[in-house]
């Protein structure tokens, strides 16, 4: 046999040769995504257009012309920012203003010497809300009890120093009797008013009301053991709520409606598709009123038509009607996302729960609101987002939020300048940002992580 005709064998493989630049790599996905077709093409020079308009002004005047150092407005004032008027008579920002200004912006009018109240709440606050939020923390369990039961008390004996005196809250001072006998009828006349209410739905769905009696005294009772530690005299100064401000007040306002809308919320989305005929008239009505108004009126209506409608010697904090009045407009538009989570669900999933032999409750609690408050994830963050934005509202009825201390600043004739507005208003949307978009992004998490479907 001829050598010619000796098959060749390769003893050894090839190395593997990097991808064409084409189909892998950041040119190969520039290629895909931005400029794959005509239509993407204008779109992304476009886009590139609108950055070039908008990022290096931004930056010019946040980093380049910024100042950031100085005791007044002549740093920030037109003849001297940067030696002299610009030719384009733009000017950087001046965040010298906000430096001054930045324990007022957070903490509003709150006595200094006892910001550390303050401070230890807002970190009780995010050192249980991390953990919280991350699925494979441990002691979860305890975290959740801690986060629902024990902060709310802790948080506010901090703010307001506790001793809180609950005389009056609902029999009038005009009545004469100890303020403690006094709040002790107050809670037992809710305490009944709630069992009633209570018995009433059982017995109209036939069921037995003595789990229900049981739950709203069990709720009550928690509730009164709350507000008798609130009445305890730590030592602490008191601190009226007209004194806080700043990014304080908004995130009172925020945490509590979001911790209350959402609760609310499932209960009126349950309610409106219960057989219970009052059941379902009660949170129809509840919903379509709350959605009806706007809540600058809401607000507006707290603050300054419900005190006289009350007896005299009755006192509501301002503050606290503005927690009310947000909580409860926000619960009307968290049920509606609720109820069309719970539309959502295909009508074999409640058979199916029902052919296993669970009764409403146990149905309710692990087969439909699981899979129902899945679907709703978006929309459930959305009302959230906007009620953080909302709080802004509260300034209408006298109180300094976060933005509305922003804007109360501008009074003060150290600092004008012809910069001080926008570079104001600058620093409340770079922080409104934050908050927003990281609530956003933890919603997209959670969204991808629940995710079953099968696309």
């Amino acid at each position: 046999m001829s050598k010619e005709n000796v098959a060749f064998v390769r003893k050894d493989m090839l190395e593997e040769l990097p991808a064409p630049s084409t189909n892998k790599g950041p040119l190969a996905w520039i290629m895909n995504n931005l400029f794959s077709t005509i239509g993407n093409t204008v779109m992304t020079l476009i886009g590139i257009y609108i950055l070039y308009s908008i990022l290096p002004p931004l930056v010019k005047f946040v980093f380049i012309d910024g100042v950031w150092v100085g005791s007044d407005r002549n740093v920030c004032a037109s003849v001297q920012q940067n030696g002299g008027i610009q030719p384009n008579g733009w000017f950087g920002g001046c965040w010298a203003y906000v430096g001054a200004y930045m324990g007022q912006f957070i903490y509003g009018r709150y006595p200094s010497e006892e910001l550390w109240r303050v401070n230890l709440t807002g970190i009780l606050f995010f050192g249980s809300l991390i953990p919280l939020l991350m699925p494979s923390a441990p002691f979860k369990l305890a975290n959740i009890v801690f986060t629902v039961l024990i902060f709310p008390i802790i948080a506010i004996v901090l703010l307001t120093g506790g001793h809180i005196d609950f005389n009056g809250f609902l029999l009038p001072d005009s009545i004469m009797a100890p303020s403690s006998f006094k709040f002790a009828i107050d809670f037992i006349i809710l305490t009944a008013i709630f069992a009633g209410i209570a018995t009433l739905m059982a017995r109209g769905s036939e069921k037995d009301p003595k789990p229900a009696i049981m739950a709203v005294v069990s709720v009550m009772g928690v509730l009164a053991i709350m507000f008798l530690v609130m009445g305890i005299n730590f030592g602490l100064e008191h601190v009226d709520s007209p004194s806080w401000g700043g990014l304080l007040v908004t995130l009172v306002i925020a945490v509590t409606g979001i911790a209350a809308a959402l609760p609310l919320g499932i209960l009126l989305a349950l309610g409106r598709r219960s057989n219970m005929v009052l059941v379902r008239l009660f949170s129809v009505i509840f919903i379509e009123f709350w959605r009806g108004v706007p809540l600058i009126t809401v607000l507006f209506m707290s603050s300054v038509m419900l005190p006289l409608f009350l007896p005299d010697g009755v006192e509501f904090d301002k503050l606290l009607r503005a927690l009310i009045g947000v909580a409860l407009f926000s619960a009307a538009y968290m049920a509606e996302v609720v109820r069309g989570g719970l539309q959502a669900l295909p009508k074999g999933q409640f058979e199916g729960a029902q052919a296993l032999g669970l009764n409403w409750g146990q149905m309710t609690r692990l087969i439909i609101l699981p899979q129902a408050l899945k679907l709703v994830i978006p929309g459930i963050v959305n009302t959230f987002i906007g009620l953080f934005k909302d709080t802004t509202l509260v300034l209408i009825i006298g109180l300094f939020d976060f933005l509305g201390t922003i804007q109360l600043s501008y009074a003060d004739p150290t600092w004008s300048s012809p910069v001080q507005n926008i570079t104001g208003y600058s620093f409340a949307a770079f922080i409104y940002f934050i908050f927003c978009y990281s609530m956003s992004r933890y919603s997209t998490y959670m969204e991808n992580r629940l995710n079953t479907s099968h696309r």
